[in-house]
């Protein structure tokens, strides 16, 4: 790598280009700088004990004065007590926000030339969680709100009958007849009220406008303080996709990505953070300034607490195309 002169000014500016961001990432270094700026805007502060008074160690960590700690400036956040170099997480986030339809972690591999396709899903799987910041808003105004469904063939059933696939709930704000905002996706156990009421709890603020099909599983939307809006779409004559124009694009959109990024398997315990990632992606789709995700998505992974994930052994079969 060629070592990086450039000092960014961070959090007014962004890089552009992939020319761009190698100058000025362009060394292990350059990316720790970054990243404490990022994280300590205003000069160092101890993790542990809030103090404002430190030295750095020989090590490249610092020393806290008040409590003596050694504190890294991956220490608490998703980068925390892993072995792949910084400028690797780096360009790991460049790529996941630059490619429209992000990158698959055996794509990931071959990108950094990592010797483990774990290390390539593990490193994914945290950034998925930082996808969801904290305190995330809800949605307003009026929302749809339907179920699709993920997972291979299944015979002789049709709609809310299946049993051998994954049922996603979906929720996106609807603008204008044809402009949507940002959208929520959740996997829920079935399509009843108790599943169904806690999804639009999770997903839209109370007072917003619920609109949905006529399932008996949402009747109970307007005592939980929302206004809900039912249309029964086999009396109303319109095809599902012109009475709720919004749920069918999102679950096409979902689909092909799973399909074409992912190779459509799909497994159950990780299937909540692929969600959150093709949230992440949709709700920023008219960002002009792609650097600006790059930038979102590391604000959000030096606040998001680090997690050990335990990839299941089908995660871990890329020649079988699993999520």
């Amino acid at each position: 790598m060629v070592v990086s002169e450039v000092k960014p000014d961070v959090g007014l500016e962004y890089p552009g280009t992939w020319q761009q961001f190698r100058a000025w990432f362009g060394d292990e270094q350059a990316c720790i700088d970054y990243l404490e700026q990022l994280r300590w805007p205003d000069g160092f502060r101890c993790p542990k004990c809030s103090g404002e008074k430190g030295w750095r160690l020989s090590d490249g960590r610092w020393s806290c004065a008040g409590c003596a700690s050694k504190v890294s400036v991956t220490a608490g956040t998703i980068f925390d007590g892993s072995r792949v170099p910084l400028a690797d997480w780096f360009t790991a986030i460049w790529f996941i926000t630059n490619q429209k339809y992000g990158v698959s972690a055996l794509g990931l591999q071959r990108l950094l030339g990592l010797g483990s396709y774990r290390t390539a899903w593990t490193m994914l799987r945290k950034l998925r969680e930082a996808m969801v910041g904290p305190g995330r808003g809800r949605l307003q105004g009026t929302v749809e709100v339907d179920e699709t469904y993920l997972g291979g063939i299944e015979r002789g059933t049709r709609g809310r009958g299946t049993e051998c696939k994954f049922m996603v709930a979906i929720a996106i704000e609807v603008l204008s007849p044809k402009g949507f905002g940002r959208v929520r996706l959740k996997r829920i156990e079935d399509g009843s009220a108790h599943s169904l009421t806690a999804f639009v709890e999770y997903a839209a603020e109370l007072g917003s406008t619920i609109c949905t099909d006529g399932w008996k599983g949402y009747a109970g939307l307007a005592k939980e303080g929302y206004e809900h809006h039912a249309v029964n779409i086999s009396a109303s004559g319109d095809p599902a996709h012109v009475a709720m124009p919004g749920i069918p694009k999102i679950a096409s959109l979902l689909k092909r990505w799973l399909l074409g990024t992912h190779q459509g398997s799909v497994t159950a315990v990780h299937l909540d953070a692929y969600l959150d990632e093709f949230a992440f992606r949709f709700n920023r789709r008219k960002s002009r300034r792609r650097g600006m995700l790059f930038y979102r998505l590391l604000e959000n992974a030096v606040v998001t607490k680090p997690k050990r994930f335990r990839p299941s052994r089908a995660s871990l079969m890329p020649s079988k195309h699993n999520l």
